[in-house]
C-alpha cells in the first residue's frame, strides 16, 4: 500500500506556515515528472501527454475506479518486481540484493515490508527475518536479523548448541534508470547500498577472536537489473566490497587479511506470469579465513541456489529454493552443504 501525500490545498487557501517545504516540493516533483515525460520514446510521450490532458469525461474514469479496473495510477510496480526480502534484510533474492527497491512504493509514496526465511541445510540451520521502508522507488532503508545454528561444530568446539546471530542495517539509492520505465532500452536500473553488520557470537567469540575475526563490519555494493518486459526477464548484477567471513556469521577479515575485497553476484529471473517466476543466483565470497592455522579447515565457497517465487497479490510473496552453500568449516564438517530455502513477505 502506498502512502500518498494529501491533495494540495486551492490556489485561493492561505498557505500554511508549518509546512514550508511544499511548494519547493511540489516544484520538483512537477519537474521530475516534466522531464521523465520528456526522456520516453515518441509514441510513449504522445500518450503520456494525451493521459496528463483533462478529461472530457471524467464520470467515466470514476465509474471505472468504482468497478475495480486498473488505471495507470492505481497499478503502480508490477507484481515481483520490487523483489524480496534477502537473508540480509535487502531487497532482491534470497542471497543476492537487487538494484529494485522493495516494497510496491511509488512516486512519493512509502512502502513497507517485512519477512520471514528458513534455511536448512544437511548439518547447519538459519532463520533470518526483518523488515524494510521504501520511499517511492528512489530508496529503501532495511533492517535484518539472523540466527545460525552450529549444528556439530558447535559440540565439537565444545560450545554444543551454539549460535551465531547477526543484525543487519541495510541502506540503498536508486541513483540510475528505472527497470520498468526504461525496459525498452538498454538502460539498468542502478542502486548503490550500504549493509552494517554486527555479530553476536556467543560461546565461539574466543575462536573468532583467536583467528584476528572483528565483530563488526560494512559491506558496500553496486547493483545493476535489467529488466527485459516483453520477455519476462530479468538480469542483476552486484559487485560487493566486503572482508565478511561467511556472509558475516564468522566475523570480518582474519590475521594479515583486513583489506576489503571486491566479490561478483549474478541473479536471473524469468517471469513465467504476473504471479509467479523461476531463477538462480550466485555469490562468490572472500576467503580470508583460508588458509589458517587449521590449513585449509575454515575455507569458504561460493553460494548458490535455483528458486520459484509466487506472488498472489501485491500484499504476499511465498519463495522456495534449493541452495549449495558449499563446504562451512570443512575442518569438522567436510561435506557440502546443500538443502532447501524458504520466505514468505507480507508487503504494504
Amino acid at each position: 500500500m502506498s502512502l500518498r501525500p494529501a491533495a494540495p490545498a486551492p490556489a485561493s487557501a492561505a498557505p500554511d506556515r508549518r509546512s514550508g517545504w511544499a511548494p519547493t516540493a511540489a516544484a520538483l516533483a512537477t519537474a521530475l515528472a516534466a522531464a521523465a515525460v520528456l526522456a520516453l520514446p515518441g509514441p510513449a510521450r504522445a500518450q503520456a501527454t494525451t493521459a496528463a490532458a483533462p478529461s472530457a469525461a471524467p464520470a467515466k474514469g470514476a465509474q471505472a475506479e468504482r468497478k475495480g479496473r486498473p488505471t495507470p495510477a492505481r497499478r503502480g510496480k508490477l507484481r515481483l518486481t520490487g523483489g524480496v526480502g534477502s537473508i540480509e534484510g535487502s531487497a532482491g533474492g534470497g542471497i543476492v540484493p537487487w538494484a529494485l527497491i522493495g516494497t510496491y512504493a511509488n512516486g512519493t509514496g512509502l512502502g513497507v515490508s517485512s519477512h520471514l526465511s528458513r534455511v536448512h541445510t544437511r548439518d547447519y540451520g538459519l532463520t533470518a527475518y526483518g523488515a524494510a521502508i521504501g520511499y517511492g522507488d528512489r530508496a529503501e532503508l532495511s533492517i535484518g536479523r539472523q540466527v545460525f545454528d552450529t549444528g556439530g561444530t558447535g559440540a565439537a568446539l565444545g560450545v554444543p548448541g551454539a549460535q551465531l546471530k547477526q543484525n543487519i542495517l541495510g541502506l540503498k539509492l536508486r541513483v540510475a534508470g528505472e527497470a520498468i520505465l526504461d525496459s525498452d532500452r538498454w538502460v539498468p536500473q542502478t542502486s548503490i547500498g550500504l549493509q552494517i553488520k554486527e555479530l553476536d557470537a556467543g560461546g565461539l567469540a574466543g575462536t573468532l577472536q583467536a583467528l584476528g575475526a572483528r565483530r563488526s563490519g560494512i559491506d558496500a555494493y553496486v547493483s545493476a537489473s535489467k529488466l527485459f518486459l516483453a520477455q519476462g526477464l530479468l538480469v542483476n548484477g552486484t559487485l560487493r566490497a566486503t572482508r565478511a567471513n561467511q556472509g558475516g556469521l564468522l566475523g570480518f577479515g582474519a590475521t594479515g587479511q583486513r583489506r576489503y575485497r571486491l566479490v561478483p553476484e549474478i541473479a536471473v529471473a524469468w517471469l513465467l506470469r504476473p504471479d509467479l517466476a523461476i531463477g538462480f543466483e550466485y555469490r562468490d565470497k572472500p576467503d580470508n579465513l583460508n588458509p589458517g592455522p587449521l590449513g585449509n579447515g575454515l575455507r569458504e565457497d561460493a553460494w548458490k541456489d535455483v528458486f520459484v517465487a509466487w506472488a498472489p497479490n501485491k500484499n504476499f510473496s511465498l519463495t522456495a529454493a534449493y541452495v549449495d552453500l558449499g563446504v562451512i568449516v570443512p575442518a569438522v564438517v567436510p561435506r557440502r552443504q546443500t538443502g532447501g530455502y524458504v520466505s514468505a513477505q507480507v508487503s504494504y
